[in-house]
């Protein structure tokens, strides 16, 4: 969430930076609750205060043998008076609380303004699209002509936006998720943690899913409140939760391979074909806990790590940097990749790489104690796509192609792949 300081001291400020979001926030309808909040606070202590008074003055009374009924009376009246204001500042803090959870982190001064994708700054291209010497087909049509991408059977268990796949394709996209796992730990840093895949509502509050994004997350029935995570984003940032953490051991770096389960309430109409957009697809994510002035340094080190990923497999992509109103909910900078997909004759993407400051730390009280000033300050969460398997297993099954609609294996998983190069086909041996 925004620095509450920040939203008591300056709304105004506040509000011109949210404008850039197209966010509009009413600074006098802020200012009045604050006002409301800040008299009920100080009703509250003096009626405290009193309370704690007249419990003294009762003892002293009864010290003396006096008749302490009539002082008993006043001590009930103040009893009740205290937890009627009591209750009105609970309320007024409850509607503050409910706001500023619903309002967007604050973006950083580099982020371009626009009012829509078509704004995004495009940064770097690496690689050149394959031109091909046949009809590229898209990655549907070549897994059903391979037996191996099922949509049919899936739609019969589950319904639209799910896949089944099989053999070589199913082994493939294991692959991809091992080699970037080991090329995450091994060779950048990061430790693999195995998450939950069950999530609280106050976890996802803690990364900014909750409240205002509910209707993308799919609820668990059941008493325990469970969500399905929309990203292991979640179950990793969340373990700084509530903790401080000893300043030596920053920066903490997570890395999981998980599946990610999202309503994709907003995707009416959008993608329905193939894996782009599904209820369910795996995911290797990137999280870093870092020391705020860090954070932009880690920012730029993050995506390198999931641009690395597509050099290695030799996929052609691009950088964007998002702007204002594409920027998402919980980041202050964000960094898309997008990798070339044939059939479609333009890049998707792959990977986003954000930089969420303090906004997720103060939601989670995540914190670190400072060597400069000894106290606990917001740490800075990052988090990104390592990438999306599933989208990278579209753009390896397009990019990689062949004219008999096999799959020739990249490079870099055939290590992963027990000794297959060629998924169907002629000469496959999958």
């Amino acid at each position: 969430m925004i620095d509450p300081k920040l939203l008591r001291s300056a709304p105004e400020q506040v509000a011109r930076q949210l404008a850039r979001r197209g966010y509009a926030f009413d600074v006098s309808a802020w200012q009045a609750l604050e006002e409301r909040r800040r008299h009920w606070q100080i009703e509250t202590d003096r009626l405290r205060a009193a309370r704690n008074s007249h419990a003294k003055a009762v003892g002293q009374a009864r010290g003396r043998g006096e008749d302490i009924a009539p002082l008993l009376r006043e001590g009930e009246a103040l009893v009740h008076g205290l937890a009627s204001a009591e209750q009105e500042l609970n309320l007024v803090q409850g509607s503050l609380e409910r706001w500023q959870l619903e309002l967007p982190n604050l973006l950083h001064d580099s982020v371009p303004d626009g009012a829509d994708e078509s704004s995004n700054v495009e940064l770097a291209r690496h690689g050149e699209p394959r031109v091909f010497d046949f009809k590229p087909r898209d990655h549907v049509e070549i897994g059903e002509l391979l037996g191996q991408l099922d949509f049919e059977a899936a739609g019969r268990i589950s319904g639209a936006r799910f896949v089944v796949i099989r053999a070589g394709l199913a082994r493939l996209q294991r692959a991809l998720a091992q080699f970037m796992l080991d090329l995450h730990t091994r060779e950048h840093g990061y430790t693999e943690i195995y998450p939950p895949y069950l999530v609280s509502a106050p976890a996802l509050v803690g990364t900014g899913q909750l409240p205002k994004f509910e209707h993308e997350l799919f609820a668990v029935r059941g008493e325990q409140g469970f969500y399905l995570i929309p990203t292991s984003e979640v179950p990793m940032t969340n373990l700084v939760r509530d903790q401080i953490v000893p300043a030596e051991t920053l920066p903490l770096k997570f890395t999981a391979q998980t599946p990610c389960f999202r309503s994709e309430a907003g995707a009416a109409g959008r993608d329905t074909r193939g894996m782009i957009r599904q209820h369910q697809f795996e995911k290797v994510e990137l999280v870093q806990i870092v020391r705020p002035e860090d954070s932009y340094a880690a920012l730029e080190a993050l995506r390198g790590h999931a641009e690395t990923v597509l050099q290695r497999l030799q996929l052609p992509y691009r950088v964007l940097t998002l702007c204002s109103a594409d920027t998402g909910f919980a980041s202050a900078k964000t960094y898309d990749l997008e990798v070339w997909l044939p059939s479609q004759n333009k890049y998707r993407e792959i990977s986003s790489c954000s930089n969420c400051e303090a906004f997720q730390a103060r939601r989670m009280q995540a914190r670190w104690r400072n060597p400069a000033t000894g106290k606990p300050e917001p740490v800075h969460t990052l988090n990104g796509s390592g990438v999306a398997v599933g989208r990278a297993l579209v753009a390896v099954i397009e990019n990689y192609q062949r004219e008999d609609g096999s799959v020739e294996v990249p490079a870099a998983v055939r290590p992963y792949m027990g000794g297959v190069t060629v998924i169907g086909g002629k000469a496959a041996s999958v």
